[in-house]
């Protein structure tokens, strides 16, 4: 650990006590100017202090991912995963691409931890259908976590529904909101998105089924400063309307326990009751979008293996395994 490491650790550490600059300079054998330099370092970071005469404290705002702060929430689930924090990385997703073959290799057909990373911010975030992720600093939280389930190509969607399902959990773990989910891969509240997610895979020729695959999820923590997008703002909203101490750290961790947790129902897709009760597209009228065609329909329910049954004005009726919906306003 650097110094900024260290001290962010102390200041983490010792919760709503203040300690002095002299405490830490002492604490890590470094000068006050560094403890200084430290302290506006991770002030870009995200982290607030309250500072007085009794030294500095983290103030009730102040949200910065970090592994210790992760870990500190993920308690005795910490054991499940390895996680790395970085501060920003073009893509988690892409960054745990680079590394699949050694992943594969070292996991094999064990059951040791996952893989993780979490970032706070990317600078080429990916959606899906090739569109960007919009992933500034400081306002949320983006993660991947490395995979290699028994799963068919077919079943790889289980893997998206079920980290929905985490997600929604997570969120209400750490707050007061009511998340529901838009097939397949969107967490809405108050109607507007505030995360997505985005599973990647390698098909085994042989099998069939998957080599490995890579989970990918961002939230919408708090709104970006200066806003979102002028052509997101419509679609994307923030979970919590002000900053809370540590809410970025706690969501992630809640997710990364939850996501494993209904994972231990991915084969057998115990959890698709859950995601078809999560979900509010049922009854509604939806359009069902391919490429540039689209489709009117209604969406009747959801089944066991988290496919969206809808039907068309001809009285047609299809299973949905992938693609895009978008909910159609009543006239």
């Amino acid at each position: 650990m650097n110094a900024r490491q260290q001290v962010a650790t102390l200041l983490e550490n010792a919760g709503t006590e203040y300690v002095s600059g002299n405490a830490i300079a002492t604490e890590l054998g470094i000068t006050r100017a560094a403890v200084w330099k430290c302290i506006r370092q991770m002030e870009a970071e995200g982290y607030r202090f309250e500072v007085t005469r009794k030294g500095y404290r983290l103030s009730e705002d102040s949200d910065a991912l970090s592994e210790n702060n992760l870990r500190r929430y993920l308690g005795d689930a910490s054991r499940l995963y390895e996680v790395e924090v970085l501060s920003t990385v073009d893509s988690t997703n892409t960054y745990l691409k680079r590394m699949a073959h050694e992943l594969k290799a070292a996991k094999g057909d064990g059951d040791g931890p996952w893989r993780a990373v979490v970032a706070s911010s990317q600078n080429a975030g990916r959606g899906r259908m090739g569109r960007t992720f919009v992933s500034p600093a400081g306002s949320g939280v983006y993660l991947s976590v490395f995979l290699t389930p028994r799963l068919s190509a077919q079943q790889a969607v289980r893997i998206t529904t079920a980290a929905a399902v985490a997600a929604c959990r997570a969120i209400e773990d750490c707050t007061d909101r009511q998340p529901k989910i838009k097939w397949v891969n969107d967490i809405l509240i108050d109607g507007k998105k505030t995360c997505g997610i985005l599973t990647e895979a390698s098909i085994d020729l042989e099998s069939g089924g998957l080599d490995w695959a890579i989970m990918g999820i961002g939230f919408n923590v708090y709104e970006p400063e200066g806003g979102f997008p002028e052509e997101l703002q419509s679609i994307a909203g923030p979970i919590a309307p002000k900053r809370q101490r540590d809410l970025r750290s706690r969501i992630a961790a809640a997710f990364l326990k939850n996501f494993h947790q209904v994972c231990v129902d991915l084969e057998s897709g115990g959890f698709a009751e859950e995601y078809k009760r999560r979900s509010f597209l049922i009854g509604q009228p939806i359009t069902v979008i391919r490429g540039s065609s689209t489709r009117p329909a209604t969406a009747c329910d959801i089944d066991g293996e988290c496919r969206l049954l809808v039907r068309y004005a001809d009285g047609s009726t299809e299973a949905l395994a992938s693609g895009e919906v978008s909910v159609r306003p009543i006239s």
